[in-house]
């Protein structure tokens, strides 16, 4: 189960994510969660080096597709922003949001990455589809309360969120 748990790659934020990287690892298309992961979790516009990040992934033929717990208007204004499929309410970790993104995507598991902050959302229901996961650093210590109460699960299960395994 602890392996469920574990992300193959951490970094300290999506910007640090090296996309030649993925791309040498065969990896296609990126499920990305939003919140805390591609903009801050109280914010409305995503910062403008992450829509760089953004831009420079769909130059360089990344497929993407959001994938988030978050409500319908939240996910489909990022969605509409950023000019990428996603997929709101996800109820992450469940496998069907994934499988989702990938048909939409058109990208097979071995071919697709997931990038998010969280073990118990993002990780997990990445691994459980034998994805390439990846896990971020929260870009704000601001969250949902649940979100709260899973950080400290976190802590238990990956103290200092240490990760870098092939």
């Amino acid at each position: 189960m602890i392996d469920a748990l574990r992300p193959r790659l951490f970094v300290p934020s999506l910007l640090a994510v090296d996309l030649d990287r993925l791309r040498r690892r065969g990896i296609e298309g990126l499920i990305l969660d939003l919140d805390n992961t591609v903009v801050h979790w109280d914010r409305d516009a995503t910062a403008p080096e992450f829509a760089a990040w953004i831009e420079r992934a769909k130059e360089d033929a990344f497929r993407m597709c959001l994938v988030s717990n978050s409500l319908g208007p939240r996910v489909a204004r990022f969605s509409v922003e950023l000019d990428i499929p996603a997929i709101a309410r996800a109820a992450k970790p469940r496998r069907r949001p994934f499988r989702q993104a990938m048909e939409i995507m058109g990208t097979t598991a071995e071919h697709t990455a997931v990038i998010g902050d969280q073990i118990f959302t993002d990780v997990l229901g990445g691994n459980r589809l034998h994805l390439f996961t990846v896990l971020v650093t929260p870009l704000s210590p601001l969250e949902f309360w649940t979100t709260r109460m899973l950080r400290r699960a976190e802590r238990l299960v990956m103290p200092g969120r240490k990760a870098e395994r092939e």
